[in-house]
């Protein structure tokens, strides 16, 4: 994927697992460690639920009712793009990636089924089944507790630094 200031994209890491395993948890502890680093983050969301920034009666609603494809909300302290589908096909994460501002790293939550890089987020008390096992996309899993079977490094959960090494040696990211 071509984008003005990269030969191919920016990176990209993705942070998975099941509901309440701790992935925005991570995520924002991620974020927070990265751009302390000197590099600017973006992050992705992908939901299952028909989420909605929006409320209805509000002017940027009502055009978005009218039959606007797309909305700008815009004021002096951030913009937002509402992009509505309008029946056509959920967008691919490389399509997401394109529109966004150039970045050194993006943080996708979510989007698992896809083959971009990904640290698992697991904990013992959910007692989920391991992404791990049958993803081979997923390069380290983040737990709470040892996992000695696995073929990926298992890191501490709560050990930023250390998953955030991994990503950074992964995705060849220079801290500053």
């Amino acid at each position: 994927m071509e984008r003005e200031g990269y030969a191919t994209g920016p990176a990209v890491i993705g942070v998975v697992g099941w509901k309440n395993n701790g992935k925005t948890t991570l995520i924002e502890r991620l974020v927070g460690h990265f751009t302390a680093a000197g590099l600017a983050v973006s992050t992705i969301k992908h939901t299952h639920h028909a989420a909605d920034l929006d409320r209805p009666g509000k002017d940027t609603f009502r055009h978005r009712m009218a039959g606007a494809r797309e909305v700008v909300l815009a004021s002096s302290a951030r913009f937002a793009i509402l992009h509505e589908l309008r029946g056509a096909a959920e967008p691919e994460l490389e399509a997401l990636l394109a529109r966004m501002a150039p970045v050194d790293l993006v943080i996708v939550e979510g989007f698992k089924r896809f083959s971009h890089p990904k640290i698992e987020v697991h904990r013992k008390e959910r007692g989920t089944p391991l992404l791990a096992r049958t993803d081979p996309s997923v390069i380290a899993v983040a737990s709470d507790e040892p996992l000695d079977d696995l073929a990926v490094p298992v890191l501490p959960l709560d050990d930023v630094p250390a998953i955030a090494a991994v990503i950074a040696t992964r995705l060849e990211i220079a801290l500053r």
